[in-house]
């Protein structure tokens, strides 16, 4: 079978060299046994490559079995996987088969594979070892012959570094590494897929499809995408039902695209890593930090307006900036670096000269702290709905639950 067969069985679209790459790897590893890792971020299309590698596989008339790691709470992800016997823990009603001992002789699909608690992370490098496994409250050993593909969109190798992923189970799970590039790395195929998701939607919904004018195309095709391909997906979906124009101009397009995360409004450190072609992908903790990293650059704007006007002015300062400067100093915690202001102390006082006696201020460039704060404020902003305060900073439930605990935060 060729790569180009392999597309149209199981739907990919694109012709970058980095997704051919990667296809061919996934076929060439399909015949063995090793274990597989995709990494990529989210929305790359990840899930597809687990189906490619069971399908041509000889396990093929196996079962396969796909589990969200990050979607299964870490009390009962031992249960899940490995199955329970009868009253070995409350609601234990009977004994259960977990998904190991189903799949016998089939796959086993984990994504979201950094989530996995360390408890589990040592159960699996057993399987992955030895083939055995425990059930939960059972001392009897199982012998399980399961094929084990991993999909991660987290940096692994900066979680073992942190201590939240075990450094034997990755070189277990890595035997054969596939990365499946993103879509901003993938210029060329972003038009093919907004033309493929608009004939669907078009037949889905019974309406003309929407086309896009050159113009409109390169705008697309030079917007960064941090959602990937399922951010297209959407956005297609919704010019599609919304507008009633079919023929998209870049007006129309500039209304779906959120301007903080263009190539213009990135910040220099992520471009960096995509011309280096690193291999570290986002994980959900550089979403976070991604996010207040803007809100910085936000609270550094306000201040250079302040700057500039008492610059240009005649060493007087007006009281709303006074006061603006003021709070962004109150708010600040002192850093290592030498970046500092030169701001009086005297700043809620008129009668005194804004000059006398200066004190040195340092910026607060601390992205725990900022990251503890946007954290903070998504739960006051939702009355401490953690799922919604994890919808709106970009990040699992459970990724949210562990950094509550991690900075302590008290709800």
């Amino acid at each position: 079978m060729t790569i180009q067969e392999v597309k149209q069985r199981f739907g990919i679209i694109g012709t970058t060299a980095e997704l051919d790459r990667a296809i061919d790897i996934a076929m060439q590893v399909s015949p063995t046994d090793l274990s597989v890792l995709i990494t990529g971020e989210s929305g790359s299309g990840k899930e597809v490559f687990p189906q490619i590698v069971h399908q041509l596989s000889i396990r093929k008339h196996g079962q396969y079995i796909a589990v969200n790691c990050g979607a299964i709470p870490e009390g009962t992800i031992d249960s899940e996987l490995f199955g329970h016997e009868k009253g070995s823990f409350t609601g234990a009603l009977e004994a259960r088969k977990g998904y190991f001992e189903v799949a016998n002789g089939g796959t086993i699909f984990l994504d979201e594979v950094a989530e996995l608690p360390m408890s589990t992370q040592a159960r699996l490098l057993r399987v992955l070892e030895s083939g055995e496994f425990i059930k939960v409250g059972s001392s009897k050993v199982l012998k399980t012959d399961v094929r084990i593909i991993a999909a991660t969109n987290v940096n692994i190798p900066e979680a073992i570094s942190r201590g939240r992923f075990r450094e034997d189970l990755y070189y277990r799970l890595n035997t054969v590494p596939v990365r499946i590039p993103p879509l901003r790395n993938r210029r060329n195929d972003i038009a093919l897929l907004f033309r493929k998701f608009a004939s669907d939607f078009a037949a889905k919904y019974r309406m003309p499809s929407v086309k896009l004018t050159p113009e409109a195309q390169n705008m697309l095709e030079n917007y960064y995408f941090p959602g990937n391909i399922r951010q297209l997906k959407n956005i297609t979906e919704q010019i599609s039902v919304i507008e009633r124009q079919r023929e998209i101009t870049p007006e129309i397009i500039a209304g779906y695209l959120p301007n903080d995360n263009t190539t213009n409004g990135m910040l220099p450190v992520f471009a960096r890593q995509e011309n280096n072609n690193n291999s570290n992908d986002f994980s959900a903790d550089r979403e976070i930090m991604y996010k207040l990293l803007l809100e910085m650059k936000k609270e550094l704007n306000d201040v250079k307006k302040v700057v500039a006007e008492i610059v240009q002015g005649n060493l007087d300062i007006n009281p709303d900036s006074a006061q603006m400067l003021g709070k962004f100093i109150h708010d600040a915690q002192p850093i290592e670096f030498g970046n500092s202001l030169q701001v009086s102390n005297q700043y809620n006082n008129p009668s005194s000269n804004v000059y006398n006696k200066p004190i040195e201020v340092e910026e607060s460039l601390s992205l725990q702290e900022k990251e503890k704060q946007l954290i903070y404020k998504a739960l006051e902003k939702h009355r401490g709905k953690r799922k919604s305060a994890a919808k709106e900073l970009g990040i699992s439930e459970r990724t949210l639950y562990r950094k509550i605990h991690e900075y302590d935060i008290k709800e």
